[in-house]
């Protein structure tokens, strides 16, 4: 045991295992990741097991946990992205916000929480999980349906709010650290926001795309850039005042608008959530069972509010501008739990001396049971809006005058062929379906390729075809064929066939369409079948019949228009 406790390997080893058979137990219960790493921190802290001995390396793992989970928030908060949101998005987003921290606050205060804790924990369950509600979504499939659409909308409003309140905390924190002289702190705290976020400014202007495009020629050293960014600029934000948190996301914010954000993304989403469970890891095993044990009470009573009033605000606000009782519902049902923002945020008021540990515990409770129980509530939530419609009516207007034209815009967005490969033969096919009015997407992992469809006006995107997390994010719902004309070339002991892996993952993130793939080779043809392709395209044969079917057809117009010759007679000639 003594060697157990010794060795942070070890140490870390027996974490990560238990972290895969709690998961896994997870998983069958139909839980996200979230909860089940929380309880690996509960059983393995002091209160059950007590063997997280290496908190200096926990918590190093932990804090880049944050600044990537940070930084893979900024990415997505691209500034052509948040100028097309909808009133809806905006008004719904923002009114959750006021209903949850109002009415929270004066709940914390009914239930003896001092003004400062209240408020922490007000504003702690305004943030719903993004990752959670993305991966519950893509899993029903409906992530491009009506009120996904919307759900997205407000949950990138919720991401802003996030942004300044941690930029606030900061500065309220470093301005209280200073016992009496915060003006000057404050002000510093300030201009470095404002200096980091100039910086900004200037690298999206001028470096951003250049840069990104030779390093995306080698996605390896664009992966490594991406979390180079992330942790230079969670250590300045650290430095200056700021948090890891801000400078993180600003990193974020920096590649937001590069056609590569994508891409970094889904590589970094795995180094994500590995690097996460070390925070659950360290909040979990700091926290005593019996701390949490005094806020069941207050955590019954916000979780109850968190799950029935969210909802419902979203359902009244969503049914005054005009959407039907069935979208409000099923929008307003992602909003019913807080995400690991909240614990984040109460931790870092916990750091600044601002509330006390038991808060932390409080939040901690709250989010257990309201992702577990969210969970359900939108794996089900088609039961639910049954079970509940003839109680709905009253957030319904008449006529439901937003409903139609936004539903018709959500219809008709997608494209309605993919093709993965942009050389020679995949820009011929792309260019011709294009011509025919047919609306294309091509998707390349060589950033030349890309740029190429770009200049001729075409819709693509960067990335990987053997990359789970890329293929969930295509509007797969929308299409109707997927092209493969990426080319195969063998390497190595071991040889992957990108089309069958391709095959396999749109299959697996819900595509119905049809699916066509190119071949050089004629045995790889009846293969290519069974793994489920529904067409094989042939380059080569294929030109071939078609260059004989002209010569054909050329001869037999030929032979009309002029008299024929004498066989015999031309013979002997």
């Amino acid at each position: 045991m003594d060697l157990i406790v010794q060795s942070p390997f070890t140490e870390i080893a027996a974490l990560l295992v238990m972290a895969a058979a709690i998961g896994f137990l997870g998983i069958i219960l139909r839980q996200p990741l979230i909860v089940s790493f929380i309880a690996v921190g509960l059983i393995a802290g002091p209160s059950v097991l007590d063997m997280v001995h290496s908190d200096e390396q926990i918590s190093l793992l932990s804090e880049l946990g944050i600044a990537v989970l940070l930084f893979l928030v900024g990415i997505k908060l691209d500034v052509k992205l948040i100028r097309s949101l909808g009133a809806v998005s905006l008004l719904t987003g923002l009114g959750q916000v006021a209903f949850t921290s109002i009415f929270g606050f004066l709940i914390g205060l009914a239930l003896g929480l001092g003004a400062v804790t209240s408020l922490y924990v007000a504003v702690a369950l305004t943030f719903s999980s993004t990752i959670i509600i993305v991966k519950l979504l893509s899993d029903k499939r409906e992530i491009d349906s009506l009120h996904g659409q919307i759900a997205l909308g407000f949950l990138i409003v919720q991401d802003l709010v996030v942004v300044l309140a941690m930029i606030v905390l900061s500065a309220i924190g470093i301005g209280s650290a200073e016992d009496g002289h915060g003006g000057g702190s404050v002000t510093t705290v300030l201009l470095s926001g404002v200096a980091m976020v100039a910086l900004v400014v200037l690298f999206v202007r001028y470096v951003a795309n250049p840069l990104t495009e030779r390093l995306a020629r080698a996605p390896e050293l664009l992966v490594i850039f991406a979390i180079a960014m992330a942790a230079m600029f969670a250590a300045i934000g650290d430095i200056v005042g700021l948090g890891k948190e801000v400078g993180g996301l600003l990193a974020g914010v920096a590649l937001a608008s590069t056609p590569y954000r994508e891409t970094i993304a889904a590589r970094l989403a795995p180094l994500r959530d590995f690097l996460l469970l070390f925070f659950f890891i360290a909040l979990g095993s700091a926290l005593d069972l019996s701390l949490l044990g005094s806020h069941v009470t207050g955590a019954i009573v916000f979780s109850i509010f968190v799950l029935i009033g969210n909802p419902l605000i979203v359902l009244a606000i969503m049914g005054a501008m005009g959407y039907r009782k069935r979208t409000g519902f099923l929008a307003g049902l992602t909003v019913a739990q807080i995400s690991e923002f909240s614990l984040i945020f109460v931790a870092m008021g916990v750091s600044l001396g601002h509330v006390q540990e038991d808060a932390l515990g409080l939040v901690t409770m709250v989010g257990l049971v309201t992702i577990a129980a969210s969970t359900y509530m939108i794996t089900y939530s088609h039961q639910l809006y049954a079970l509940f419609e003839r109680f709905l009516g009253v957030f319904e207007r008449r006529g439901t005058p937003r409903e139609p034209s936004e539903a018709g815009a959500h219809r008709d967005d997608g494209p309605k062929v993919i093709i993965f490969g942009l050389g020679r033969f995949g820009t011929a096919i792309g260019m011709r379906l294009h011509k025919r009015g047919i609306k294309v997407l091509g998707v390349d992992f060589n950033p030349l390729a890309v740029r190429r469809w770009r200049e001729l006006g075409l819709e693509t995107e960067f990335g990987d075809a053997t990359d789970p997390e890329f293929i969930a994010e295509l509007p797969l719902p929308r299409a109707e064929w997927i092209v493969s004309t990426v080319p195969i070339h063998p390497t190595g002991l071991s040889h992957e066939d990108t089309r069958t892996t391709l095959i396999q993952l749109t299959r697996s993130s819900g595509f119905r369409g049809r699916i066509a793939v190119a071949s050089h080779h004629p045995r790889d043809t009846e293969e290519l079948f069974g793994s489920g392709a529904d067409l094989v395209l042939e380059p080569f044969q294929d030109a071939a019949d078609r260059a004989v079917d002209l010569l054909c057809g050329a001869a037999e117009e030929e032979r009309t228009e002029i008299p024929a010759i004498d066989t015999e007679e031309h013979q002997a000639s």
